[in-house]
């Protein structure tokens, strides 16, 4: 018969005689963030995760890592048993942001929960801005030059 143990780690399982062995398992708060932030990428709706600046030092590092991170953008607690999150979210103009919202709160907690085993209490959401279809993230303009000067 095996039993969970909570008091050192993220849990700990012990197994009786026919159980297997016993031991304990530790999850980072960066698995759960990644976790998170993958999840909240696959929801509709959404243009991008992190606010300006985090986006621009993101883009930065995922250059010269030669790949994006997942967790930019995703805060998260992690407990012995529970886990909150916050996400700052950018989202595509027209979007019902409460939909999104819902959306969000769904695929996180079935990926985290599913996972890693534990209860996710908690998940806030930070709309931070709204993407307008035509525009980019570098110069704002698409590289165009103004009309007013030359």
């Amino acid at each position: 018969m095996a039993s969970t143990d909570t008091s050192s780690g993220i849990s700990t399982h012990t197994s009786g005689k026919n159980g297997g062995p016993g031991g304990t398992t530790t999850i980072a708060d960066n698995v759960v963030a990644t976790i998170a932030g993958i999840a909240v990428r696959e929801s509709d709706g959404i243009y991008a995760l992190g606010g300006s600046a985090s986006r621009a030092l993101g883009s930065v590092r995922d250059r010269m890592a030669k790949a994006p991170d997942p967790s930019r953008g995703v805060k998260v607690e992690v407990g012995e048993t529970q886990t909150a999150v916050d996400v700052d979210v950018i989202v595509e103009y027209g979007e019902p942001i409460a939909e999104d919202a819902k959306d969000i709160r769904t695929r996180v907690t079935d990926a985290v929960e599913t996972m890693t085993g534990l209860e996710v209490v908690e998940i806030n959401i930070n709309v931070l801005d709204v993407h307008l279809p035509g525009s980019d993230d570098e110069g704002g303009d698409g590289g165009r030059r103004s009309d007013r000067v030359q």
